[in-house]
């Protein structure tokens, strides 16, 4: 262990980052109490995995001590000896696989050239020749309806790299795609300007967990929040019926014209630049994992 923090220290951080939190999460827990739905805010309490309870919860991340911390034993992964609490050597022996594995993908994605060109045509594909009433999000018309929708699907080239995305398409609509990406073979397809490749960087942060520390799950999740809504303004959905608030912009973008994808490509190209510095820590953070986890076993 490379370092013990002290009670006083680390229970300020831990309530600093839950306070933090609370700025999108109580929100969400309000309209969840209410029965109403926000089809970007709610995204990631409700795709991902991650309950708002876990994100809520700080931790270190290997390596660090926590005194007084008895109450972490509770927690996954963790050991408390002599009153101190840690991410355990054998949780992290076990985790080996896994973070190779994301390892190899974080860094085949970053060594891949960007494609700026797609457009966010994923979410088109997604309601291909649907009626209003079948969409994921059918509580919110389609700005072009029906017929002009389907007319930008079939006018345009389709070329989804992400599987978690592309597994959505609709049956008619997984034909009009130039790529057939996998479950199994992500490496060979992630790329580092996918909005969706860029949401998932806050997947691969808090499946990492405890082993991480909370700060960098956060600024991915905040990455990931800021992306869903550029995700949903180049959607077909019509937004105007959202409520604003802290100077949200619900206007489309409108990737049907040229005006609309030198816009969209724009703010796909600010985004893959916030993504790369996240990127590289976590790839940074399996090297160490893995470094520490190899000289365990030897």
């Amino acid at each position: 262990m490379n370092d013990v923090l002290p009670a006083s220290q680390w229970r300020a951080l831990a309530q600093a980052h839950a306070e933090r939190v609370d700025t999108w999460l109580e929100p969400h827990l309000d309209r969840r109490q209410s029965g109403v739905k926000h089809p970007v805010h709610d995204f990631l309490f409700t795709y991902y995995s991650y309950r708002p309870a876990q994100l809520r919860r700080w931790h270190p991340g290997f390596g660090v001590g926590l005194a007084e911390g008895a109450s972490y034993g509770e927690f996954k992964g963790y050991r408390v000896v002599d009153g101190v609490a840690s991410v355990s050597p054998a949780f992290l022996e076990k985790q080996e696989q896994n973070l190779r594995g994301l390892r190899n993908l974080l860094r085949a994605t970053l060594d891949r050239s960007p494609n700026f060109g797609c457009f966010g045509l994923h979410e088109w594909a997604m309601v291909y020749r649907l009626s209003e009433e079948e969409t994921r999000h059918s509580a919110w018309p389609l700005r072009l309806g029906g017929a002009g929708t389907d007319d930008v699907v079939e006018s345009h080239r389709i070329a989804c790299s992400h599987f978690d995305a592309y597994r959505f398409f609709t049956p008619p609509a997984v034909g009009l795609n130039t790529l057939s990406p996998g479950p199994g073979d992500r490496p060979e397809f992630e790329q580092p300007a996918c909005l969706h490749a860029g949401m998932d960087l806050y997947k691969h942060a808090f499946r990492m967990m405890p082993l991480l520390p909370s700060s960098l799950v956060l600024e991915a999740f905040e990455l990931a929040w800021d992306i869903r809504a550029l995700d949903m303004r180049a959607s077909p959905y019509d937004l105007s019926g959202l409520p604003e608030a802290d100077g949200e912009d619900w206007s489309p973008v409108q990737i049907e014209t040229a005006e609309g994808k030198r816009e969209y490509a724009d703010l796909q190209r600010q985004f893959s630049e916030r993504a790369e510095p996240i990127r590289r820590r976590l790839i940074a953070e399996c090297d160490r994992l893995l470094g520490v986890s190899g000289s365990l076993s030897r």
